[in-house]
């Protein structure tokens, strides 16, 4: 009898132990999430546990999936002219806000050569410099994209991707933090940004406190520096813009919308993409553009879009000239 309960109890032993020191998983995007969560320094175990909670693989989000679909890419990016109009509107609001954080915007000028307009720009465009609360869960997001997803497109195949490294960075971020999977919900857009500045998962690593050792994105301390930090790191923005030698930045983006609506395939900076795709570049053979191009192919590094980064010069070209 002790015998015969010493081999149960050693064959569950090796049940758990292989259960916990693999990857295999029916879903093989699954396996591809959790390899890249180990390969972050994540524990087999927690990697295991993450994946196979209900809460967090078990549930979906149909609003998100909705909304991620391309005709409603398409719609959204149709109304963000109207947006951006609107937002002008909140250059006040702006104000305040650069008055209000004058310490911490001085010292993301000082330590990363990006203007504080910008900065304050980028937050009012995300997240209304914080009122708007995203009622998402980051995680339950891109498991929705990653399970829904048939690689049968280019973009398709981009999707899945994005989604499992996501995913990744996700289990990794709770990790580190020590929660258990089901304790760690991340509060997110409907595709999956966290956070006042709206940081993808997978740029976690940029995140940086202002003054303590473990960035909170929800803090607007935080979230300055962590913007800055992300432009300055991934978009090589290291000099401060001299708005003195821009263009009539409003009169510019009047012109771009109007040859946006008007002009298939248009980008403000991009001739090609990497994929060899032709662009119709609204700053091409303009000379008296060129330094508004270097700026807004930076801030493109923190949303490719076009008029996002030109809607970004925008306000913060108005709210410089309020300042000054």
């Amino acid at each position: 009898m002790k015998i015969k309960l010493l081999l149960i109890l050693l064959t569950l032993s090796t049940l758990l132990q292989a259960k916990y020191s693999n990857c295999t998983f029916k879903n093989k995007d699954y396996s591809d999430v959790c390899k890249a969560a180990i390969k972050s320094g994540v524990s087999y175990k927690y990697a295991n546990q993450f994946l196979t909670s209900y809460f967090k693989t078990q549930k979906y989000d149909e609003v998100s999936w909705t909304y991620l679909q391309p005709s409603k890419i398409k719609h959204h990016q149709a109304q963000e002219k109207k947006a951006n109009n609107t937002l002008v509107s909140y250059v006040p609001k702006m104000m305040e806000n650069l008055q209000k954080y004058k310490k911490v915007y001085d010292y993301i000028e000082k330590k990363y050569g990006v203007n504080r307009e910008i900065i304050a720009a980028i937050l009012l465009k995300e997240t209304k410099l914080g009122k708007i609360k995203p009622s998402h869960d980051a995680f339950i997001v891109f498991n929705t994209m990653v399970v829904r997803t048939q690689p049968n497109s280019p973009r398709e195949k981009w999707l899945l991707k994005m989604g499992k490294t996501n995913m990744a960075s996700i289990i990794s971020h709770c990790y580190k933090a020590k929660l258990i999977p089901e304790a760690c919900n991340l509060a997110s857009s409907y595709a999956g940004a966290v956070g006042i500045p709206q940081f993808m998962p997978n740029s976690f690593i940029y995140a940086v406190s202002y003054k303590n050792k473990v960035a909170n994105l929800s803090k607007m301390e935080d979230a300055i520096v962590s913007a800055a930090n992300f432009l300055h790191q991934k978009a090589s923005f290291t000099q401060l813009i001299n708005w003195d030698t821009m263009p009539d930045i409003p009169q510019v983006e009047a012109q771009w919308y109007e040859y946006y609506f008007a002009t298939k395939d248009a980008s403000f900076v991009y001739e090609t993409s990497k994929s060899g795709k032709l662009y119709n570049c609204f700053t091409k053979g303009k000379p008296e553009l060129q330094e508004m191009k270097v700026y807004t192919k930076k801030i493109m590094r923190y949303n490719n879009s076009s008029n996002y980064a030109v809607g970004v010069m925008r306000l913060a070209y108005e709210a410089h000239y309020y300042l000054y």
